[in-house]
């Protein structure tokens, strides 16, 4: 399949790119500067300039193509509610022009409800924080049912893993740093399900190649870290004094991620693993953080 890709120069989306050409796929991946441009042409894929806002390039490209992956998003957390009209918007106009087609979102276990083991028919929560970005896989199933796309939800756990990770793990051990503490909330009890970026780019392909309309799958692989494991694994590596706060305490050091460390995320990739065929082989989030991180 000739398959356009968003975000495809980011984190998850080398990873899919290389996941795709491997397989015997060809990759147009989107492109809004030179620098990614660069970093798609290296990897063997063909560059498609355009961005998130030009609605006419994300058209153009998914017509280009036999089949859509979309990962880019905007992650400025001050901005998540235009973050996700943005990604909404994307998601209709490239609907436009795949129909029969498959169209692979991305979404997050964060959006299901806190507390409880998530599956993938867990729904999304309808307020609160992750309200807005649910509303894209509404929206993709909405498009299946009146479009006849082939809208397909990946939910990415929080901790997607690996070589260059800027997310979560690099976020708390950079806050952790200017704090002065390795800072966990109350007992630290709260649970982060995570994934490698290998792993989950190999569920991408997978929903891509033989997915079902409507479906929501979880890229998965350890349904639950303790936050306080992670943190502690921290204090080890950068020599940081391991500290509990409760969330108040810890907002002045942490900002929003004392709610984030916080939020206990187990969930579940059971039926996903059966119905796609997909088994995470690729190393687990403490041993990588223990080996490559620091």
């Amino acid at each position: 399949m000739r398959v356009f890709v968003t975000g495809a120069a980011g984190f998850v989306g080398r990873a899919v790119t290389q996941e795709l050409i491997q397989n015997g796929h060809q990759v147009l991946g989107l492109a809004r500067s030179d620098a990614s441009a660069e970093i798609l042409t290296k990897l063997g894929a063909e560059v498609h300039r355009g961005d998130l806002d030009d609605l006419e390039s994300l058209r153009s490209g998914a017509a280009a193509a036999d089949g859509v992956i979309h990962l880019a998003f905007g992650h400025d957390f001050t901005k998540m509610v235009e973050s996700c009209a943005t990604d909404r918007a994307a998601i209709s106009a490239m609907a436009e022009v795949l129909v029969g087609k498959p169209l692979v979102i991305t979404g997050g276990t964060m959006s299901c409800k806190h507390g409880e083991l998530a599956t993938e028919d867990s729904e999304g929560e309808k307020v609160g924080p992750a309200a807005d970005r649910v509303k894209s896989t509404d929206l993709v199933n909405q498009l299946t049912k009146e479009k006849g796309i082939r809208g397909i939800t990946v939910r990415l756990a929080p901790t997607v893993h690996g070589l260059e990770d800027k997310g979560f793990i690099k976020i708390v051990a950079g806050l952790c740093q200017k704090a002065g503490a390795a800072i966990y909330i109350d007992e630290g009890k709260a649970r982060w399900c995570t994934v490698h970026r290998l792993d989950a780019a190999a569920l991408f392909r997978l929903a891509l190649e033989k997915g079902r309309p409507g479906a929501v799958y979880h890229a998965v692989a350890q349904e639950g870290v303790p936050t306080k494991d992670i943190v502690t694994l921290i204090s080890k590596k950068t020599g940081l004094p391991l500290q509990s706060k409760s969330i108040p305490e810890a907002m002045p050091l942490l900002g929003f991620f004392a709610h984030v460390l916080a939020a206990d995320n187990p969930a579940s990739s059971e039926k996903t693993q059966k119905e796609l065929g997909w088994a995470p082989t690729q190393i687990e989030l403490l041993p990588d953080v223990e080996q490559n991180y620091f």
